[in-house]
């Protein structure tokens, strides 16, 4: 999940150490006295970030190349001005070159700089620039995924043994161990070897790091004011909050949540993260819009990418989609663009609009992502692309059989669905490969719901459905015995029934999905996703005429509940289709063709109602849809589509019927 508590314990630990003390520069006696003391000067009044503080910069090195500052305002200005690889790259060598100079010019003032408060105070400015400066690089080192080098510089002013940790060196320890956890000290030398070791260690940093704030107490409250410990106790609750939640201590990450919201420090982006970990989706979308509006310069802002999944749980795609595509449009192609065209994608994938879906993931695929300030790292973000690529594929296969109710002996219907099975079949490949060189993917895959995945319980089914039934069977019955997440058991015994279908149980899971369906509480108006999922099943579990009422039913329930879902899912609808308005032959030619989907148009009783009424505008022709479910409610209103040509119009017709969005000129 994001780190939003360092940024705010940045603007803390500023405001504290200028409110305390604004003492004059205090220059020591190295190096050209006169040009540096020209330096210190000279930067009164413009601060590294401003405009003119590159210009300043040379200037500095001219007057001194042996002094830290004109390189620090160098280094800062190219950080600050940073949004992507080169640039981070870049601001390093001046950042370094800097942080190398002060420490050889003030490396005794800083390891004695907490043994007298009136020293403190007169060198609290080179302290400001150090901690300027580690800020920086750390950010650096972050964004372009060099832990090892976080580590280094972490140790190297922990080495200066500061009673107060301004720093946040405990805190950052801990946080570059969780974000690394996957990997092992092959990788980097400071890791252990399994995710579980690196987790203890994360951990033993925040403890470490309290008992560092009581330790210090005494003096630090003489220095700088009673109950000042306050705050870097809340930044390492922050840190503390995240790790019981993905180690699912969700009782301890309350706790600490609960602390953190008292004291108006919490992240609750990361909260709705834990919320929809265990299955609380209506609070976790209240929590994620809290933070929605709140800006992260530069980063990815993640309310946009989890709240387009969870309207994507609760059926509104279009919702998903709009969210998306503002964000993109406000904030261009800074980090975060890769992320929210993954969610763009998904939207667009569960409305029906595949090749849109195709478009974005591509667009993700092309982009050079910086996780910045978040948890989520490459190897998520290229998984989540070819996970999606997966249902796809998938898809596009459905939607063929879907289109033609004679595919089996249609040649080009066969190539088709040749050539995308063999994508998927390599798509698969690289997943399945993925996968299993993820050490962590019980955490983030099979276990449905984790607020580090950046994938949907339903994606994991795509991935897992092809794949070995029995093995999965018996893992969700595990979970079934031992998850303590009541939201999320519903889930897993969803899962565990259709494992039991796949593998050939299919009088179990029958029982199994009726059983779900009769006494599981649901969240009707956020859980649209599963309910259709189920509905579904319950559908393929009673085709055959000794079951058509009972297939009828939950076919008309998948359609009125999830409407985007049908067309590929195996499910054959009924419908009463009327058609009204202009009849000559190119309108002929698209109800003859709308006609030959894999819609049973004859549906009486409690069919469905599918309007479809035609009309010339000049050289064109407009087709306006409106349909109502089984129980009369409107599911499609006044729907239009534009056409010239009548080559695929009808096949888009008959997806729009089940809820899909489009252009409003269709060009086929």
């Amino acid at each position: 999940m994001i780190k939003h508590m360092p940024q705010r314990y940045l603007v803390y630990c500023c405001f504290t150490l200028l409110a305390l003390f604004n003492g004059a520069a205090h220059l020591q006696a190295q190096g050209n006295a006169a040009a540096r003391y020209e330096v210190d000067a000279k930067r009164i009044g413009v601060n590294p970030t401003d405009k003119d503080a590159l210009p300043r910069s040379r200037e500095f090195i001219r007057l001194d190349s042996t002094y830290y500052v004109g390189w620090l305002y160098e280094g800062i200005y190219k950080f600050d001005r940073s949004a992507d690889y080169l640039g981070y790259k870049n601001a390093i060598v001046p950042l370094k070159k800097a942080m190398t100079l002060l420490e050889k010019d003030y490396h005794n003032t800083f390891s004695n700089l907490y043994s007298d408060i009136q020293f403190f105070a007169q060198n609290i400015n080179r302290y400001q620039d150090m901690f300027m400066l580690t800020n920086a690089l750390k950010e650096c080192y972050d964004n372009l995924e060099m832990p090892d080098s976080v580590m280094t510089l972490l140790n190297n002013i922990d080495k200066y043994h500061f009673r107060k940790d301004y720093f946040g060196i405990y805190y950052h320890r801990a946080w570059t161990y969780h974000r690394n956890r996957f990997f092992t000290s092959n990788k980097f030398s400071f890791l252990k070897n399994s995710v579980e070791e690196n987790e203890k260690m994360a951990f033993r940093w925040c403890y470490n790091g309290l008992a560092f704030v009581e330790q210090n107490k005494p003096q630090n409250d003489a220095w700088f004011g009673p109950g000042q410990g306050d705050a870097d106790k809340l930044a390492i609750y922050h840190y503390l909050a995240l790790l019981h939640c993905y180690n699912k201590n969700y009782d301890s990450s309350e706790y600490y949540y609960h602390q953190l919201a008292l004291r108006g420090s919490i992240s609750w982006s990361n909260y709705g993260g834990m919320q929809s970990e265990i299955g609380n989706f209506a609070n976790a979308i209240e929590f994620f819009k809290r933070d929605q509006d709140k800006s992260y310069e530069r980063m990815l802002r993640e309310p946009y990418y989890y709240l387009p999944e969870l309207y994507v749980y609760a059926g509104r795609p279009k919702e998903s989609i709009k969210m998306t595509k503002d964000i993109i449009a406000a904030n261009g192609s800074t980090p975060g663009f890769g992320w929210y065209n993954i969610a763009m994608a998904r939207g667009y994938l569960y409305d029906g609009q595949l090749d849109s879906s195709a478009y974005c993931l591509d667009k993700a695929a092309n982009f050079k992502e910086i996780h910045i300030g978040t948890t989520l790292t490459q190897s998520q973000y290229d998984f989540t692309i070819n996970l999606l690529r997966v249902q796809l594929l998938d898809k596009r296969i459905s939607v063929i059989k879907f289109l033609h109710k004679n595919w089996w002996y249609n040649p080009k219907c066969l190539y088709d669905i040749a050539n995308y099975k063999l994508q998927k079949v390599m798509a698969e490949y690289v997943v399945v490969n993925e996968l299993a060189y993820n050490p962590e993917r019980t955490r983030i895959v099979y276990d449905l719901f984790c607020a580090e995945a950046t994938s949907s319980f339903d994606e994991s089914w795509y991935l897992m459905k092809d794949f070995s039934p029995n093995y999965f069977l018996k893992l969700y019955d595990n979970y079934l015995q031992n998850d303590k997440r009541p939201n999320i058991q519903r889930y897993f015994s969803l899962f565990s029934a259709r494992f039991k279908w796949e593998a050939g149980k299919q009088r179990e899971a029958r029982a199994d999905f009726e059983n779900l369906a009769s006494n599981t509480l649901l969240d009707t108006a956020n859980e649209k996703l599963f309910i259709g999922r189920l509905y579904e099943s319950l559908a393929l579990a009673n085709t055959g005429s000794a079951n058509a009422t009972a297939y009828r039913n939950y076919s008309n329930s998948l359609f009125d509940v999830y409407p985007q879902l049908v067309p590929f899912s195996g499910v054959r609808m009924q419908l009463h289709l009327t058609t009204t308005g202009l009849e000559d032959a190119s309108t002929g030619s698209v109800i003859s063709d709308l006609k030959d989907c894999n819609i049973d148009w004859n549906g009486q009783g409690t069919a469905p109602v599918v309007q479809v009424s035609f009309k010339k505008k000049g050289d064109k022709y407009e087709a306006v849809i409106n349909v109502r479910s089984s129980i009369g409610k409107p599911l499609v209103t006044n729907e239009r589509i534009i056409f010239k040509k009548t080559d695929g119009v009808a096949e888009e017709i008959a997806l729009r019927i089940f809820g899909k969005s489009g252009a409003l000129e269709f060009e086929g």
